[in-house]
């Protein structure tokens, strides 16, 4: 990856209180230190990677936690500690300092009204949930699967994927007004990557290690909105189509940026053979961006998504259904049915599968006559194998006679309706607004090369 021509010297500058070090005893398997008594100027006790102990989250619930790397702050010359949480998706894993490990000496269990019991179900040893139920659960509160619950191959790729990306050291950055936190490891370069915090240009994506730096981009950047072509135009939102080929180096900052806050995304220097659609929200000071998704010029899989973001700002308005949206009607332009590349990660599976839903119910509440799986996904450019797999989920399909028919009543399909989970996007594609044509079989061929 391009370094994005910064160059520039960093000095550190971590807020974080100094560590406190007493003793501590834990529960079954949760790591038992005692490191006697000191005053507050003596050296800090060391713990160890992979130790495991109690370590109060951001919510001050107290949950059991492995060491998984460790560092000096340049700040105040402490330790701090990279953990993961049990049973929690990694992007909570954090960086923390010595203070939020429980080390008191008369420390003997987790307080019940602090226990993450999202998995406990001993409160209802009589409820039993279904497998459409066990995975709407797990995806709603991000409860990650074990590797038993996976296939020999998944696991196998999973552990690797794991070893790679098991640590985040960006722990923020400053793209625009905001100031973000990170999810996930990137593969920023060493310089950049070792960095507690990056400052990004949102406009050209150029990334810095030093706010002076920062500033002063800011004042000589003249770019005000992507690369690229403006393809979609309604009110303050704007779609740009970028083409990797053409904007490389914007591209790839796009998708280190995009790595931070994705767990199992691969793409970030092979850019050349997709396709950038990215979402910006326009005022009088410029393009700011909300999110993009990214398609391969050709797809052999058929997939209309490549990989899929919206900025954490601007999550929960609405924002990824419209990326969603957009990607189907560009499908249905080029006459073609698509798939987002899997795995989704868990806030993409439930995105994809509320606009699935409320876009099959709007057509069975409106339609009448026959209607197959196969009518459905060319009157949408939906595959039929997401088609069938959110039929499953609201009970509206069987399978009989070798095939999937849809079993529906005007009733049942009112009922889904009216569940926020399938209600109408905030935001909608209007079509009038999009400027694009599909390309040719033969222009797809030439951008390819």
């Amino acid at each position: 990856m391009a370094d994005s021509d910064s160059k520039s010297s960093f000095s550190s500058a971590n807020d974080c209180p100094k560590s406190v070090n007493s003793n501590c005893s834990d529960q079954s398997d949760i790591k038992q230190v005692n490191t006697g008594t000191h005053n507050s100027d003596s050296e800090e006790l060391m713990l160890e990677i992979g130790e495991r102990y109690s370590v109060r989250r951001s919510d001050d619930a107290w949950h059991p936690a492995e060491i998984i790397q460790m560092r000096v702050n340049d700040h105040d010359r402490n330790y701090e500690y990279y953990v993961h949480y049990d049973g929690y998706n990694r992007r909570l894993d954090e960086w923390v300092t010595r203070e939020r490990f429980n080390v008191s000496d008369g420390y003997k269990n987790i307080e019940p009204k602090n226990r993450d019991t999202r998995n406990d179900n001993s409160e209802q040893p009589d409820r039993k949930l279904t497998r459409n139920q066990k995975r709407k659960h797990d995806e709603i509160n991000h409860v990650q699967k074990t590797y038993a619950e996976m296939d020999p191959t998944t696991a196998a790729l999973e552990k690797e994927h794991e070893a790679i990306t098991k640590v985040k050291y960006v722990d923020r950055i400053q793209i625009g007004k905001y100031e973000i936190d990170a999810w996930y490891f990137s593969p920023f370069p060493e310089e950049y990557g070792r960095q507690s915090k990056l400052w990004i240009c949102e406009f050209c994506l150029k990334y810095m290690k030093l706010e002076k730096t920062y500033r002063y981009h800011q004042g000589e950047c003249t770019w005000r909105q992507p690369p690229g072509k403006e393809i979609y135009r309604k009110g303050t939102i704007s779609v740009f189509e970028v083409d990797g080929k053409d904007h490389k180096i914007y591209c790839q900052n796009l998708c280190l940026l995009a790595k931070l806050f994705l767990d199992h995304k691969t793409l970030y220097f092979d850019v050349e053979p997709f396709i950038f659609y990215v979402l910006c929200e326009v005022d009088k000071h410029g393009a700011h961006l909300v999110g993009y998704f990214s398609k391969e010029k050709e797809s052999p899989d058929g997939n209309n998504v490549a990989c899929i973001l919206t900025l954490p700002p601007y999550q929960r308005k609405g924002y990824g259904k419209f990326l969603i949206a957009f990607s189907y009607e560009l499908s249905k332009l080029e006459s073609a049915v698509g798939s987002p590349e899997k795995p989704l990660s868990d806030l993409g599976k439930l995105s994809y599968r509320s606009y699935w839903s409320w876009v099959l119910l709007e057509i069975l509440r409106d339609f009448r006559g026959t209607l197959g799986i196969k009518d459905l996904s060319e009157m949408t450019s939906i595959a039929r194998s997401d088609i069938v797999n959110t039929l499953q989920t609201m009970n509206m399909v069987k399978y009989w006679k070798g095939q999937h028919v849809i079993c529906v009543t005007p009733k049942l399909v009112e009922e889904h309706l009216k569940s926020a989970q399938f209600k109408r996007p905030r935001l909608t594609v209007d079509t009038s607004s999009l400027r694009w044509t599909a390309p040719k079989k033969s222009q797809l061929k030439f951008l390819k090369k």
